[in-house]
Protein backbone atom coordinates (compact mmCIF):
# COMPACT_ATOMS: atom_id res chain seq x y z
CA UNK A 1 0.00 0.00 0.00
CA UNK A 2 1.30 3.57 -0.93
CA UNK A 3 0.03 5.13 2.22
CA UNK A 4 2.61 3.32 4.48
CA UNK A 5 5.39 4.64 2.47
CA UNK A 6 4.12 7.97 2.74
CA UNK A 7 3.39 7.42 6.54
CA UNK A 8 6.46 5.66 7.33
CA UNK A 9 8.38 8.68 5.13
CA UNK A 10 6.88 11.13 7.13
CA UNK A 11 7.74 9.73 10.51
CA UNK A 12 11.51 9.48 9.78
CA UNK A 13 11.10 13.07 8.93
CA UNK A 14 9.42 14.20 12.09
CA UNK A 15 12.38 11.88 13.67
CA UNK A 16 14.74 13.91 12.10
CA UNK A 17 13.03 16.67 12.61
CA UNK A 18 12.47 16.15 16.67
CA UNK A 19 16.52 15.90 16.98
CA UNK A 20 17.47 18.82 15.03
CA UNK A 21 14.22 21.38 16.37
CA UNK A 22 16.64 22.02 20.23
CA UNK A 23 19.78 22.33 18.49
CA UNK A 24 19.55 23.68 14.67
CA UNK A 25 15.81 24.37 14.72
CA UNK A 26 16.83 26.48 10.79
CA UNK A 27 17.71 23.19 9.57
CA UNK A 28 14.96 20.86 11.49
CA UNK A 29 12.37 23.56 9.66
CA UNK A 30 13.94 22.85 6.36
CA UNK A 31 13.47 18.97 7.03
CA UNK A 32 9.52 19.49 7.41
CA UNK A 33 9.67 21.82 4.30
CA UNK A 34 11.55 19.35 2.40
CA UNK A 35 9.45 16.14 3.54
CA UNK A 36 6.63 18.39 3.01
CA UNK A 37 7.31 18.51 -0.68
CA UNK A 38 8.54 15.34 -1.56
CA UNK A 39 5.69 13.71 -0.17
CA UNK A 40 3.38 16.23 -2.17
CA UNK A 41 5.12 15.84 -5.49
CA UNK A 42 4.68 11.48 -4.86
CA UNK A 43 1.37 12.12 -4.44
CA UNK A 44 0.73 14.08 -7.76
CA UNK A 45 1.36 10.61 -9.48
CA UNK A 46 -1.57 9.29 -7.88
CA UNK A 47 -3.84 11.93 -8.59
CA UNK A 48 -3.05 11.21 -12.31
CA UNK A 49 -5.02 8.24 -12.16
CA UNK A 50 -7.77 9.34 -10.29
CA UNK A 51 -7.90 12.45 -12.92
CA UNK A 52 -7.85 9.77 -15.79
CA UNK A 53 -10.59 7.40 -14.02
CA UNK A 54 -12.68 10.80 -13.24
CA UNK A 55 -12.28 12.13 -17.24
CA UNK A 56 -13.08 8.49 -18.53
CA UNK A 57 -16.56 8.31 -16.41
CA UNK A 58 -17.23 11.52 -17.33
CA UNK A 59 -16.64 11.12 -21.08
CA UNK A 60 -19.35 8.12 -20.73
CA UNK A 61 -22.00 9.80 -19.20
CA UNK A 62 -21.44 13.01 -21.29
CA UNK A 63 -20.82 15.47 -18.35
CA UNK A 64 -19.61 18.43 -19.81
CA UNK A 65 -15.93 18.45 -19.48
CA UNK A 66 -15.97 22.39 -18.67
CA UNK A 67 -17.46 21.88 -15.45
CA UNK A 68 -14.79 18.54 -14.40
CA UNK A 69 -12.15 20.58 -15.16
CA UNK A 70 -13.31 23.42 -12.94
CA UNK A 71 -13.63 20.96 -10.25
CA UNK A 72 -10.11 19.94 -10.78
CA UNK A 73 -9.17 23.60 -10.34
CA UNK A 74 -11.21 23.43 -7.35
CA UNK A 75 -9.28 20.36 -5.71
CA UNK A 76 -5.95 21.68 -6.52
CA UNK A 77 -6.15 25.02 -4.85
CA UNK A 78 -7.66 23.24 -1.44
CA UNK A 79 -4.96 21.12 -1.63
CA UNK A 80 -2.42 24.09 -2.62
CA UNK A 81 -3.65 26.46 -0.31
CA UNK A 82 -4.00 23.42 2.45
CA UNK A 83 -0.44 22.80 1.78
CA UNK A 84 1.14 26.18 1.96
CA UNK A 85 -0.77 27.15 4.81
CA UNK A 86 0.23 24.50 7.09
CA UNK A 87 3.88 25.23 6.08
CA UNK A 88 3.16 28.83 7.06
CA UNK A 89 2.00 27.53 10.52
CA UNK A 90 5.13 25.56 11.16
CA UNK A 91 7.16 28.69 10.42
CA UNK A 92 5.15 30.05 12.94
CA UNK A 93 3.75 32.72 11.24
CA UNK A 94 0.41 31.91 11.19
CA UNK A 95 -0.98 35.13 10.27
CA UNK A 96 0.38 34.58 6.49
CA UNK A 97 -1.62 31.08 6.62
CA UNK A 98 -5.21 32.41 7.36
CA UNK A 99 -4.55 34.92 4.29
CA UNK A 100 -3.30 32.01 1.79
CA UNK A 101 -6.57 29.91 3.54
CA UNK A 102 -8.51 32.95 2.70
CA UNK A 103 -7.44 33.61 -1.14
CA UNK A 104 -7.61 30.06 -1.80
CA UNK A 105 -11.43 30.24 -0.61
CA UNK A 106 -11.77 33.64 -2.70
CA UNK A 107 -10.35 31.73 -5.37
CA UNK A 108 -12.36 28.54 -4.85
CA UNK A 109 -15.86 30.88 -4.93
CA UNK A 110 -15.35 32.57 -8.28
CA UNK A 111 -14.17 29.78 -10.02
CA UNK A 112 -17.51 27.79 -8.82
CA UNK A 113 -19.61 30.73 -9.95
CA UNK A 114 -19.96 28.94 -13.65
CA UNK A 115 -21.41 25.75 -11.79
CA UNK A 116 -23.87 27.48 -9.64
CA UNK A 117 -25.23 29.13 -12.75
CA UNK A 118 -25.51 26.01 -14.31
CA UNK A 119 -27.14 24.71 -11.60
CA UNK A 120 -29.45 27.21 -10.79
CA UNK A 121 -30.22 27.47 -15.12
CA UNK A 122 -31.32 23.40 -14.61
CA UNK A 123 -33.49 24.29 -11.08
CA UNK A 124 -35.03 27.44 -13.66
CA UNK A 125 -35.48 24.99 -16.85
CA UNK A 126 -37.43 22.44 -14.60
CA UNK A 127 -40.03 25.05 -13.17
Amino acid sequence: MEIIKVVWFAFAAVFIYLLLKDKKSDVAFYVLVVAGILIFMYMIGQLGEVINFIDDIASKANINTVYIEIVFKILAIAYITSFCSEICKDAGASTIASKVEFSGKIMILALAIPILMAVLDSILQIM
